[in-house]
């Protein structure tokens, strides 16, 4: 553990800056799942705007001292988009970009889902789904025990809310006013057996977040503008949770992946690397 002061080292980057970001993140998901023959794509692209924005200017956080106590926290729920998160860590220097390429390799730190004390950045263990909001809310509360003005983020799949423990979180964060928590729902229809309205039909979501007392951010996930200012929105909220419904395309910015079930759990071909790359400029 580090002594003496640690500031954050938020880099602030200009939307421009932000959206070149974002798509190299789409390239890094794409190489390292093609090159380890397995993984989840689709989720990990929707995502790629929204975590781009976290690391590269919403988040106070500190790349040098990982375990800063006083630093703002990223829990992914849906930890089968460990790709997005690990792509954004190794690019804010959390660890050598070269290392993505043993994703889910034996004896690599970059394991299928994330992994908390294996994966240098990873605040908590993920895979099973459903627990993220719950342990969101024991960290924030933990900010308010321990007297400290960290904030919490957490990704949720939309999916990942067919799951009772996602809504018993949902009215505890209310009841205790966690205000210090922002949810992210990465809202981008699907999982991995087709269309949410098929599966477990979640609408009217939107509705459903706000009777379970929290204050509804409704955005394009894609447009960089809106992500940073939702962020922004839920910061000032005070007295109770903010959820940020972000409307998503799984697979986005890959033509072939776009808005497809089957690329929920599916890596590319080397291909279908090619081509995706070619795409992703």
């Amino acid at each position: 553990m580090a002594t003496g002061t640690i500031t954050h080292t938020n880099q602030n980057l200009p939307v421009k800056e932000l959206e070149k970001m974002a798509m190299k993140i789409r390239r890094h998901i794409i190489t390292m799942l093609g090159e380890a023959g397995s993984g989840h794509p689709g989720g990990s692209l929707s995502a790629a705007d929204i975590v781009t924005c976290l690391y590269f200017n919403v988040l106070r956080h500190n790349p040098a001292y990982p375990d800063w106590p006083d630093r703002d926290r990223f829990i992914l729920s849906k930890g089968h988009a460990a790709p997005v998160l690990y792509s954004a860590l190794a690019e804010r220097g959390y660890f050598p970009v070269e290392e993505l390429s043993t994703l889910r390799k034996l004896g690599s730190s970059l394991q299928g889902h994330c992994e908390k004390g294996t994966t240098i950045g990873v605040d908590m263990t993920a895979g099973s789904l459903g627990q993220g909001l719950s342990f969101s809310i024991g960290a924030a509360c933990a900010a308010r025990l321990d007297k400290k003005d960290y904030r919490v983020y957490t990704m949720l799949g939309d999916g990942e809310c067919d799951e009772g423990q996602v809504w018993e979180a949902a009215m505890a964060a209310a009841h205790f006013k966690v205000d210090n928590l922002t949810a992210i729902l990465d809202n981008n229809g699907l999982q991995i057996d087709g269309w949410n309205k098929d599966v477990m039909n979640l609408e009217p979501i939107h509705d459903k977040w706000k009777a379970f007392g929290w204050n509804v951010i409704e955005i394009n996930g894609h447009d960089i503008p809106q992500i940073l200012k939702a962020f922004k929105e839920a910061q000032s909220v005070k007295g109770k949770p903010s959820i940020i419904l972000a409307h998503t395309i799984k697979g986005k910015g890959v033509s072939f992946m776009e808005n497809q079930a089957g690329f929920h759990g599916k890596a590319p071909t080397a291909e279908q690397v090619e081509k995706a790359l070619k795409e992703l400029v």
